[in-house]
């Protein structure tokens, strides 16, 4: 395979571009390697191949010195995601996955920041089963990660109901067709179970991706759908984003937004989280045709020799948004129409009982960085469970790791309220502002990327810094937290108000004055603060906040106003006028 830059030079790839060329359409040895009980992971060159089919392997960092003395390999076992395009699932499926995960995972179900459900701990002679059983359920793990689009995330939007089953079907169009076509991930996750492949003696033409082609993308693609004005999923963190614009009770089109995109590196200033760009307007009937299109272009021009550098938005930052516009309109054989107006309000959930235009009931519960899990005093996952067992409506994932019991009926609502009461649910959302709006990645134990911890260390952190918000009475006020245990981003940190960034066990870059909505991107005040320092690094700029805050000024915007960071929008200023104090 070769490849050449806009001059005619033969360029050298990234390795994985070749790892795709040769899988033979993401199949690689897999198979194979399922079937090798002498070790607990599969060849390495799999494991990028894997990532397609929705599979991460990992180990248990917390063992790995551990098992290094001992002389034993780590302890390996596999993360599926399981891909929810607009995070909904029907009751049956909730009962489902929760059977999955007793079954074969750690015995916490994971919602994701991108409303997919996330098994961890997954050894590898139940992989088949665990993959098999979930499309027994009617869901799958295809195209979950790897160099292709992504879950298609949509705003759960309760309180609109109509449109959110607009919203959500163009959601599910988008997914179904930029979906990989090979058979490699029924050929390997669905044979008859006996462990042979299935075998297809006539191929009456070659196989190929005709979206894709055989290389795929040169990085990942991550696609929204979002109604104004909640901002839940983050638009301008995605490659590709569709806001609906609705003109009374109806959506009438959507803006296209391109080129977001949150993950960089530690100390390489070429490497930037990125906004999305407003690229134009589309009828609802061109969406899939407009995605398809931005997908393709992408496809053949993105950085195929360094993978970081390969995604969307550095080659619009690259070659220019007029440019990319001109590309891809060349493609669909028609202009975008001009953008119209929109606007957003927060990119957070909103909490509690709504009650929608059709009579009925929708109930948001705060879900601790997603973790659904029993706990001695709080039996969420239990209480969850026996709600799913009478539930008629629906469950939607949030953006943000929450949790939505949607649709449900007058005659229902009493019964579901004293399951709530039973488990201890109804304090789901009796929380700070602070912690209501917070995110975390998964880091510790088991990412392989992850600096320093994040899932497991950022409740505590917010405890901490709680009692400052309370000297202040800022307890109540809502303020975007995130924190990654490394610079990629996966809980969209760089647009937060208050970031923590791992650099280094029990170290943190903290950046602040992202934008309430999501629409600004935030800056780097504090390299690699200690652990035990961050909650005094922040109280003196809480009390100023607390004393001098404009009426609704928000956390993001003052820390700008009073000079402790620049406002940042533009990604090639990410890294500008940093100044260690």
């Amino acid at each position: 395979m070769t490849i050449k830059n806009d001059s005619g030079e033969e360029l050298k790839l990234a390795k994985n571009e070749h790892i795709k060329d040769e899988s033979n359409f993401l199949r690689g040895t897999i198979s194979e390697g399922l079937l090798d009980d002498s070790t607990g992971a599969l060849a390495k060159d799999d494991t990028q191949l894997t990532k397609f089919h929705g599979i991460y392997q990992q180990d248990d960092r917390d063992v790995r010195k551990e098992r290094r003395k001992a002389k034993l390999e780590p302890a390996y076992s596999f993360m599926t995601r399981v891909r929810l395009p607009g995070g909904v699932c029907t009751s049956q499926q909730w009962l489902d996955m929760d059977e999955i995960c007793t079954k074969y995972a750690n015995g916490t179900l994971k919602l994701t920041t991108r409303q997919a459900f996330q098994l961890h701990g997954t050894i590898k002679k139940n992989l088949k089963l665990t993959i098999r059983d979930i499309n027994d359920s009617l869901m799958d793990t295809v195209a979950a990660c790897g160099d292709v689009n992504r879950n298609v995330m949509c705003n759960p939007n309760p309180y609109q109901s109509k449109l959110h089953a607009e919203a959500l079907e163009v959601a599910k169009a988008i997914s179904n067709h930029l979906t990989p076509t090979t058979k490699a991930y029924h050929e390997i996750w669905l044979d008859d179970g006996d462990g042979e492949k299935q075998k297809v003696t006539i191929d009456p033409e070659p196989e190929n991706e005709p979206i894709y082609g055989k290389t795929y993308l040169p990085r990942k693609l991550k696609t929204v759908v979002v109604l104004p004005p909640n901002n839940d999923v983050d638009l301008y963190a995605n490659d590709l984003g569709f806001i609906a614009i609705i003109e009374g009770d109806k959506i009438i089109g959507y803006n296209v937004t391109v080129g977001g995109g949150m993950g960089m590196n530690h100390g390489q200033e070429k490497t930037f989280p990125r906004l999305a760009d407003v690229l134009g307007f589309c009828l609802p009937d061109k969406v899939t045709d407009v995605a398809e299109k931005i997908v393709t272009t992408q496809r053949d021009y993105g950085d195929r020799t360094d993978r970081k550098h390969a995604r969307l938005k550095y080659t619009i930052e690259d070659r220019g948004l007029d440019w990319f516009r001109n590309e891809v309109e060349s493609r669909l054989g028609y202009q975008l129409a001009e953008a119209r107006p929109f606007h957003f309000e927060h990119n957070g959930d909103r909490y509690g009982w709504v009650d929608d235009e059709n009579g009925n009931s929708h109930l948001t519960l705060y879900i601790q960085n997603g973790c659904v899990l029993d706990q001695e005093a709080f039996p969420m996952r239990t209480g969850l469970r026996e709600i799913a067992k009478i539930h008629e409506g629906d469950f939607r994932l949030t953006g943000n790791q929450n949790l939505i019991i949607a649709n449900i009926s007058p005659i229902k609502r009493e019964e579901i309220e004293i399951l709530l009461d039973k488990y201890n649910l109804t304090n789901c959302y009796d929380h700070s502002g602070l912690r209501l709006n917070s995110i975390a990645c998964v880091a510790l134990p088991t990412c392989g990327l992850a600096l320093a911890e994040s899932q497991r260390y950022l409740p505590d952190l917010i405890s901490e810094i709680e009692e400052v918000l309370k000297e202040f009475e800022l307890e109540n006020d809502p303020i975007t937290i995130r924190m990654t245990g490394c610079p990629n981003g996966c809980a969209r940190p760089y647009i937060a108000e208050i970031a923590f960034v791992g650099r280094a066990p029990g170290k943190y870059n903290i950046y602040l004055g992202g934008g309430f909505v999501g629409d600004r991107l935030n800056k780097l005040y504090k390299v690699s603060a200690k652990a035990e320092e961050i909650t005094g690094i922040l109280r003196p700029i809480f009390e100023r906040y607390a004393k001098e805050r404009d009426a609704g000024e928000r956390f993001g915007d003052f820390v700008i106003r009073a000079g402790y960071v620049a406002e940042t929008r533009a990604g090639r200023e990410f890294h500008n006028d940093f100044k260690e104090e």
